[in-house]
């Protein structure tokens, strides 16, 4: 046998049988340029939370929690405004939700906007609000925050880019019994309708949105 031959056949097999054996560790290895989620992508689903039916209700859709995606090594993550603000393991994000369905968008043109400095400056301003707690009561304050004014918020800051209409809270649905429930325990008699909100469904909605995932 040729020594080029050979040579190959040994670089073969290490690197076959390197991926057999992470794949029998249950290692799943992705290559950045297969992947099928990229660093900004934004992931939807149907949050099993007790608040959830009440947003469904009150915005006119499935979706109630949202997060941005990032990846780190060969592995991804979802940075999200839960109790507290922080990164969570894709896959255990996708678990949380209802039947594991998730729908994952992304910038028309993220080529363009989504270069590495402005990926960076994204992770920048959300470390800005890791720690800090769930908003309970949706105030546009940067003193607690929830899931899509996070997204928001990043995006807006860290490229200009507002992925949402802005809306009142007075412009939602606040007619359902447990959408009724919800705001006497959070606001008890004094619900600031003219408080500035951005729904899960306004991001799901923009016009500057593609999606590329659902399942």
């Amino acid at each position: 046998m040729k020594k080029s031959t050979l040579l190959f056949s040994l670089m073969a097999l290490t690197i076959f049988g390197g991926l057999y054996t992470e794949k029998n560790k249950g290692i799943a290895l992705i290559f950045p340029q297969n992947a099928p989620f990229k660093n900004g992508d934004l992931i939807f689903q149907t949050s099993l939370s007790s608040q959830s039916q009440a947003i469904q209700l009150a915005t006119k859709s499935k979706y109630s929690h949202c997060g941005i995606i990032y990846q780190e090594g060969e592995k991804f993550f979802v940075f999200e405004a839960i109790q507290p603000v922080k990164n969570t393991p894709l896959e255990q994000w996708i678990a949380r939700g209802k039947a594991g369905k998730y729908v994952v968008k992304r910038l028309k043109n993220a080529t363009q906007v989504l270069t590495p400095s402005a990926l960076r400056k994204m992770k920048q301003v959300g470390e800005g609000f890791k720690g800090k707690n769930y908003d309970l009561t949706f105030e546009w304050s940067d003193d607690k925050i929830y899931c899509s004014e996070l997204i928001w918020k990043v995006y807006q800051r860290a490229t200009g880019l507002e992925v949402g209409k802005l809306a009142k809270l007075s412009s939602f649905d606040l007619s359902a019994e447990a959408v009724k429930k919800k705001m006497k325990e959070r606001y008890g008699d004094r619900i600031p309708l003219n408080e500035t909100v951005i729904s899960p469904v306004a991001v799901f909605e923009s016009e500057l949105l593609i999606t590329v995932k659902s399942n």
